[in-house]
């Protein structure tokens, strides 16, 4: 089966410069979670895109192809501009880039009752209290389906049917491709409906969706939202539901692609995005953002910033920290207070408690850095790395200009310029030696 988007409106009520399926929901472009659950069910994927189409085309996957809808004169024209991609001999899903949350689960099921019915068209429909603002499934007096009508068409009589068309479907494609051209716009739009192509074909389907918040559009920046914290707190009534403890759902922000293991604690003010997966135990927050990193169990985090890092078991770090990507933090490690690491391994149990940064570094396991230890990798042109073998002590204000290797089991002086490799066990200091002049500050108190 192929699956074609259709995002070329013009996204007026956004109120935007940028088109409207560009705009992320869930730190996502909403259009790309369509085509990543596109992804899974079909065998090629199409956008029609229209309204600034070189904007979507930047951020949507390389491998999709797109057609141009150079008008927007309704959704069956928007098809029909990307009629190449049709083909006659495999079934065609129409999804729409501002409805992000359609659950793979539910198109497959669609889809086997295609299948299983040998239909023509198979329609996503819903049995709604209040179906205002969308067409009505129309049918005879023995439930045979007769057409859709959309809602500015409808007849006073005709609103108060509950059943209601979700605008998803399935088609054979050589049965689309036989009826598009027979769609009229005689209607209040006066636009070519795809919802008008169902009544031409013989053989129509429907699959009934329970939860309508999976086939929830966006069309303003408030629905936008709207949606966002409905998705926000399905996702933490799932993790409660999995033995996560959440302290703060108002505050607590966490996306969809998260796995977190049972019994850790996630305080207020946390942000917790993209692939990242932590483990048991663990207590995260408060004030803490992670993103697309990977978490052993039994770890602590508290105010600090997590981006592209890799953390074992038993670990603490925080307040204050910042470890960006490539950082791997091994087996009870302990980053502290407004401490950096970029691109860098630290062993099992080192430390780095204080005011330190840690770049393009290897630290071999027991080693402590002291307070205010800079790694200086960057010579104006390139980054360098440095090494740091295991049991080796970092006195207070160290820098350590790269390329250099310390040595096991050595011991660097406080406030040391260390420009070159230290042997294994020795004592390094690269330091002024200090100077006191006697009584010169009242010499020239007295001079002034």
């Amino acid at each position: 089966m192929k699956v074609l988007v259709l995002a070329a409106g013009l996204g007026k009520r956004m109120k935007s410069k940028y088109p409207k399926v560009v705009h992320k929901i869930m730190g996502k472009e909403m259009i790309n979670w369509v085509i990543d659950t596109a992804s899974k069910i079909g065998s090629e994927i199409g956008v029609v895109a229209g309204h600034k189409a070189d904007v979507v085309k930047k951020v949507i996957p390389s491998h999709v192809k797109v057609y141009i809808q150079k008008e927007q004169l309704g959704t069956a024209h928007a098809v029909m501009s990307a009629k190449e991609f049709i083909d006659p001999e495999q079934d065609l899903l129409i999804l729409y880039g501002d409805v992000p949350f359609i659950k793979e689960e539910t198109l497959k099921n669609m889809w086997k009752v295609h299948k299983n019915t040998d239909a023509d068209v198979t329609i996503l429909t819903a049995v709604m209290n209040d179906p205002a603002g969308y067409g009505r499934i129309i049918r005879d007096e023995t439930g045979k389906f007769i057409k859709i009508i959309e809602e500015k068409d409808l007849t006073e009589e005709q609103k108060k049917i509950k059943e209601a068309n979700m605008g998803f479907y399935i088609f054979k494609g050589e049965k689309l491709l036989e009826v598009l051209p027979k769609i009229k716009n005689d209607n209040a739009q006066k636009e070519y409906y795809l919802t008008d192509a169902p009544a031409l074909l013989d053989k129509v389907s429907t699959y009934a969706i329970e939860d309508v918040f999976e086939v929830s559009g966006i069309n303003t920046r408030k629905q936008l939202i709207e949606l966002e914290k409905e998705m926000r707190m399905r996702i933490i009534e799932k993790l409660l539901d999995e033995g996560v403890t959440i302290i703060d759902p108002e505050t607590t922000y966490i996306q969809p692609m998260v796995k977190i293991g049972k019994d850790t604690i996630i305080h207020p003010m946390t942000f917790i995005e993209g692939n990242t997966v932590i483990g048991e135990d663990c207590e995260i927050g408060p004030m803490t953002r992670i993103k697309d990193s990977t978490i052993g169990n039994r770890v602590k985090i508290l105010r600090s910033e997590v981006y592209g890092a890799t953390i074992e078991d038993d670990v603490s770090v925080g307040p204050f920290s910042r470890l960006r990507e490539g950082a791997v933090l091994k087996k009870k490690v302990r980053v502290g207070n407004y401490v950096e690491v970029k691109k860098s391994t630290l062993e099992e149990n080192v430390a780095a408690q204080h005011l330190s940064y840690i770049g393009d570094t290897f630290v071999g396991k027991n080693t402590n850095i002291g307070a205010g230890t800079i790694t200086c990798n960057y010579d104006g042109e390139k980054k360098n790395p440095t090494f740091i073998e295991e049991n080796v002590f970092i006195g207070s204000n160290t820098a350590l200009v790269a390329p250099v290797r310390i040595g096991k089991d050595a011991l660097i002086g406080a406030g040391s310029v260390i420009t070159k490799d230290v042997p294994p066990g020795a004592l390094a200091l690269g330091r002024a030696r200090q100077v006191n002049k006697k009584e010169w500050v009242y010499k020239r108190r007295k001079k002034k």
